[in-house]
Parts: structure tokens; C-alpha cells; sequence
């Protein structure tokens, strides 16, 4: 990462004043970047002897509301005390004079993300089993949860949730496309786009969702040599909607034994293929036993989904071609998202089966 960059992440002098104005003066401080994320930015942060995380949006121009921390400071905020594990959340400042945008504060959990294998206290049949189901149920919970109740009222428009969805994430595509395309054209995702227009369900169940839910976006602690799913984090895309979307794009990212190449190899973990993991019909079926919905229109769900990933690549790559990221997973996204594209084909023609 340039010193540049990482400049226009933080001034780390007016974070210090920040956090000593609220949280207390201490003497051992320190600010470190992690890079395991291709979002949000989020760094680490020494202070005293306390661990805590900041959550801040890249730098430079975004797509709108595709990085609305405060909208994750909010609903964390509401969870702490029901079934959804969550890190506390602390601190929301909206002041862009601290380090330049919105950023929030929260504590650091300790435990392991399952991002690039598995740990090897969790690499036997039970423990992959536990990972599966602990990762769905815990979804299921957040899908059962009162939002009225925790204050989450208004929280989003749960009518015609996956109709905006299809539309927004187009938009967001469109918008990359107004500097990608000058590189190259990906066709296939305006059919998919247009195919998606023409399917989505008339109704939906409504709850809360978290918008981006997949393995690596929960931790797991390690303690007593059992797997238990500590935290969720990542949910500056939580809003009121459809829980079955939720669903797909969690199934979007696991991967069952039979499948073929992944599209994007660099952001795929393959390690649940492995013995004694679940498949994504037994998570599906797991989930409708926890929440009496059943996981109807699952095309449609998991094509959704990977025309999400796909517009999410596309939005990397423009801004790697802006020079607004050093993300050496950015420029890759140039082959990645026609990979994409014909994945979503593939499972709208029936080809890539649940």
C-alpha cells in the first residue's frame, strides 16, 4: 500500500484526538490498515489496552450508497442484545473533518474468519458439519428477528425489495460501465439483467437482511476446540427486504464438490468441498426448517446474486481504472466479470443446479 493511500484512509493525529475526547487519553496507540477485505475499509486500532476496529468507505468517488457505514454502525447498534451475534458498536461520526468521510468505531472480536482455509482445529467432519450450520443458522436469526422491536422501523421499504434490488445493482453497473466500457464490453450481462427484470417473484417474505452474508463476513471462536460463530460483521448493505436474497448470495460463495472452476479463483474458498461439510441443499434445507419460508425461486436468487458480484467487480474495476483503489485484486476484475456473466447464464439456463 502507498503512503499515499494510506494518508487519505486516516489522519491518524486527528483519530487520536477523536477517540481521547471520548473514549479517554492513553499512552499506547497505534493505527494499522487490514487488507483482507475488497469493500469497506477497515482498520485496526490500538488504543490503550483496547482493540478496536474503524470502519471507513474507500476514498474517492463511489457509486451511491454502496458503502453507508453509518447504516452499519445503526443496525449493529440495534442487534447487540438479540440472537445475532455482533461486535459492540461504540462510536458514528459523520464529521468528515476527523479523517475525511463517515466512519464508526467498534470493538475488535477475536477468532478466526474462514477466508483462506480452514484452521486445522476445525479440519475434521463434526467441526465442518458445525461451521455449516452454525454460518445458516445464524442467518436465521438474523431473518427472525423483531425489527420493529430493536428499532429498526424504517430501517428500508420492504415492498418490492428484490424488484429494487434488480434495478439498483443495473444502475450500479451502469455506472461502472460509463468508464469500464472504454476497455471492454461484457454483453451477456444485459441479458442477464433483462432476464432478471422479467422474473422477479410478484412477493416475498419481509425481514431484516443483512445484504452481504457469506463465510467470511462471520468469525468463529476457537476456544474450547468446537467451532462457534461469535460475530457477523459487514452490514453496510443491511436494510428491510427479502430474506431469500440473503439466502442466495450466501449460496453464491459455497461451493459443493460437483462444481465446475470457480469464475473469480482469487476471492473463492474451496475448502467446504472437503468431507463432512454441508451441501447447499442441506444449508437451504436447514434454513427452512429455522424459519418456516420456503427457499422458492432459487434461479432467480442465486442468478441475482451473481449479477450482484458481477457489478461489484465491475465497480472495482472502474475504480482501479480511476486510480481511487491500490487493490491488486481490482485490474483482475478486467477477465473476472465475463466470468461472471457466464456463470449467472449458466445457472438461469439451468446449468449450474442448486
Amino acid at each position: 500500500m502507498s503512503e499515499d493511500y494510506y494518508d487519505r484512509l486516516v489522519d491518524e493525529e486527528a483519530l487520536a484526538a477523536y477517540l481521547a475526547d471520548r473514549l479517554g487519553e492513553v499512552d499506547d496507540y497505534a493505527v494499522e490498515r487490514h487488507q483482507a477485505g475488497h469493500s469497506n475499509e477497515t482498520l485496526f486500532v490500538t488504543w490503550g489496552d483496547r482493540n478496536l476496529v474503524v470502519r471507513r468507505p474507500p476514498p474517492g468517488e463511489t457509486a451511491e450508497t454502496a458503502h453507508d457505514v453509518l447504516r452499519e454502525y445503526r443496525v449493529t447498534n440495534a442487534l447487540v442484545d438479540t440472537d445475532v451475534p455482533v461486535p459492540e458498536p461504540l462510536l458514528a461520526c459523520e464529521d468528515h473533518d476527523v479523517i475525511g468521510s463517515d466512519f464508526y468505531v467498534m470493538d475488535r472480536l477475536e477468532g478466526e474468519v474462514l477466508r483462506d482455509g480452514e484452521p486445522d482445529a476445525f479440519a475434521d467432519p463434526d467441526s465442518r458439519r458445525r461451521i455449516g450450520e452454525e454460518l445458516v443458522d445464524s442467518l436465521a436469526a438474523i431473518h427472525d428477528v423483531d425489527y420493529e422491536a430493536v428499532g429498526l422501523e424504517g430501517f428500508g421499504h420492504p415492498p418490492g425489495y428484490t424488484e429494487r434490488q434488480v434495478e439498483r445493482w443495473g444502475q450500479q453497473l451502469m455506472w461502472a460501465f460509463d468508464t469500464t466500457a472504454e476497455e471492454r464490453e461484457v454483453p451477456d450481462l444485459y441479458e442477464v439483467g433483462a432476464w432478471l427484470q422479467d422474473n422477479v417473484p410478484d412477493d416475498h417474505p419481509q425481514t431484516l437482511v443483512h445484504g452481504d452474508y457469506k463465510l467470511d463476513n462471520v468469525m468463529f471462536a476457537t476456544d474450547d476446540g468446537r467451532p462457534e460463530l461469535i460475530g457477523v460483521f459487514d452490514w453496510e448493505m443491511a436494510t428491510l427486504g427479502d430474506p431469500r436474497a440473503d439466502l442466495g448470495w450466501m449460496l453464491s460463495y459455497w461451493r459443493d464438490p460437483k462444481d465446475p472452476d470457480p469464475a473469480v479463483p482469487e476471492l473463492t474458498t474451496t475448502f467446504m468441498e472437503r468431507d463432512g461439510y454441508p451441501t447447499r441443499r442441506e444449508l437451504v434445507d436447514r434454513w427452512e426448517s429455522r424459519t418456516g419460508l420456503p427457499f422458492e425461486h432459487d434461479r432467480f436468487y442465486r442468478a441475482l446474486a451473481v449479477y450482484k458480484l458481477a457489478a461489484l467487480g465491475e465497480m472495482f474495476f472502474r475504480r482501479y481504472l480511476e486510480g481511487n483503489s491500490d487493490d491488486p485484486m481490482y485490474p483482475k476484475m478486467e477477465d473476472r466479470v465475463p466470468a461472471l456473466a457466464a456463470r449467472a447464464t449458466r445457472i438461469i439456463e439451468g446449468d449450474e443446479p442448486l
